[in-house]
């Protein structure tokens, strides 16, 4: 039987001080498959979550339409933050290695209720993509099909809100199933999906290149170095609604943290992991963004990527006129593979913050079950599968846009999380900050600036979609839909969390999760 010991804190331990009660030992074990995860499986996992090839289909469009040929210099602009956030999760993880992440971190920096609101920014964040890339895997999936048939008919079952929403479901189903038994499960075909997603952008990028060199479509565009000058698009809030986007582009990298405490080398290895992704990613995205560009331009007529008719699923519309009907396939299923591969690792996030927040009482006590075969938070995966396909099916049977509009409420929700980790990163070290140049710059100054821009991008993202025309241009009694769905999803988090301090007032007192928590060790 498991069994739990408790570890007291060392009696000399001072706030923001390194040792016994600031680091590895200071967190509770949750009874998860320690050592299974290695450095390479953790980067897996990373860009398997981001999934960029959907990320790619989802918002090259949407970006394009926003700041125009300065969209590479959107993407480099939307990995700076990213990467500066990258630092103060590597630094927290080296101190507390702890699968509640954003979540344990903040409420060790600045107490319960941010805490308790972090970790509810992380979850919602993460039921959205889920339900986008259910929606997006259903969608590439009636494509596939209706290609392989040859059958018109068949595509066209996409369009069929009911046969799209069981598709979904059904996706989600399969995709809850296979994270219940684990992230080992399924390991070989995780590094097949994500090489196989890498290998057919590099195939899209050179046919790309090939169709800008022949002038094959007449809405191509010569490369240009201002392509990546930021300062060269047209308006604040053009730039800010693409930094949105890209924000989002880049969502996931994390999910190698949140693993933390089951791969090998949990202080480390989880960082480490996370700057690999970043870096493929940002390559990934430039050289797709740079060639598609070329090849058709970023207008609103034709293939240009800003199409409204395709922006919110470029590959479908660039796959057959680029690389031809045969390898355009290849562009399907890697669309398919994509969704799918990051439908299985996203879970691993949420159900892992349910699990910390239920380990230290700040959710209901059952979400803390770890099922005793697979070692995972059963009842954490099962509840995020119903809430993504609630979420779903809601959102598609109220709005025709939700793809569009929860993907910009995404960037929101994105934001809010990360900004607060990085600033709880900053706080946290704060007596360690005079140590050396390397702890002032990686454990302060880096963290701190990145969420004072993630802050910046959250509080203009607000004030600018209040308009209606912001995202896909529907709203709500005269409100911008993506303000409805981002503010609403924060004022619900914020009534759980009422909820809750009535039913765990302990932990909202600060008596469960401090900085001298005493070490909660699992043994057998």
């Amino acid at each position: 039987m498991t069994q739990v010991e408790a570890r007291p804190p060392a009696a000399d331990a001072e706030p923001g001080a390194r040792g016994p009660a600031d680091g590895g030992a200071d967190v509770r074990g949750k009874g998860l498959n320690g050592n299974s995860v290695g450095l390479v499986g953790s980067a897996v996992i990373g860009i398997s979550t981001v999934a960029p090839v959907y990320c790619l289909t989802s918002t090259l469009g949407s970006t394009a339409g926003e700041v125009g040929l300065q969209m590479p210099a959107v993407f480099l602009a939307g990995f700076l933050p990213m990467l500066l956030v990258a630092f103060a999760y590597r630094e927290l993880n080296r101190a507390v290695p702890d699968c509640g992440t954003s979540f344990t971190w903040t409420v060790k920096a600045f107490g319960p209720r941010l805490g308790w609101m972090c970790g509810w920014g992380l979850v919602i964040a993460t039921i959205i993509v889920l339900s986008n890339l259910a929606g997006v895997a259903t969608s590439y999936f009636w494509l596939l099909a209706g290609e392989l048939t040859g059958s018109e008919a068949v595509a066209a079952l996409d369009d069929n809100k009911a046969v799209h929403i069981g598709t979904v479901l059904a996706l989600i189903a399969v995709a809850t199933a296979i994270s219940y038994r684990g992230m080992t499960a399924t390991k070989g075909v995780q590094y097949a999906l994500v090489a196989l997603q890498l290998v057919v952008l590099v195939v899209f990028v050179v046919f790309a290149l090939q169709k800008a060199r022949s002038g094959d479509f007449t809405t191509g565009v010569d490369f240009s170095w201002s392509w990546l000058n930021p300062f060269s698009v047209q308006s604040f809030a053009a730039f800010t609604a693409g930094l949105s986007l890209s924000i989002f582009m880049y969502w996931g990298w994390d999910a190698s943290l949140t693993a933390n405490e089951e791969t090998i080398d949990s202080d480390r290895t989880p960082g480490r992991a996370a700057l690999v992704a970043m870096v493929v990613l940002v390559g990934s995205y430039l050289a797709t963004g740079i060639a598609a560009q070329m090849a058709v331009g970023s207008g609103t007529s034709g293939l240009g990527l800003a199409n409204p008719d395709t922006s919110d699923n470029v590959f479908a519309a660039l796959a057959g006129p680029v690389m031809g009907s045969a390898l355009g396939i290849l562009l399907f299923v890697a669309v398919l593979a994509s969704a799918a591969a990051s439908l299985q690792t996203t879970f691993i996030p949420v159900a892992r913050t349910v699990l910390a927040m239920s380990t230290y009482e700040a959710l209901p006590p059952s979400y803390a079950r770890v099922h005793p075969r697979f070692r995972t938070p059963g009842r954490a995966t099962v509840t995020a599968g119903i809430a993504t396909g609630a979420f779903y099916t809601v959102m598609t049977l109220v709005s025709e846009n939700v793809l569009v509009d929860t993907i910009y409420a995404l960037g929101l929700m994105i934001c809010f999380y990360y900004s607060l980790t990085a600033f709880a990163c900053a706080w946290y070290f704060r007596a360690q900050l005079r140590d050396s140049p390397r702890d002032l710059l990686f454990k302060g100054v880096f963290p701190a600036l990145g969420g004072t821009l993630l802050a910046a991008v959250f509080t203009k993202t607000l004030i600018d979609m209040w308009n209606p025309a912001y995202g896909s241009g529907s709203a709500v009694l005269g409100v911008g839909s993506v303000f409805v769905i981002g503010v609403g999803l924060l004022l619900l988090g914020l009534a759980l969390m009422l909820v809750m301090r009535r039913r765990s007032p302990a932990f909202f007192r600060g008596e469960v999760l401090t900085r001298q928590t005493p070490a909660l060790v699992v043994t057998d």
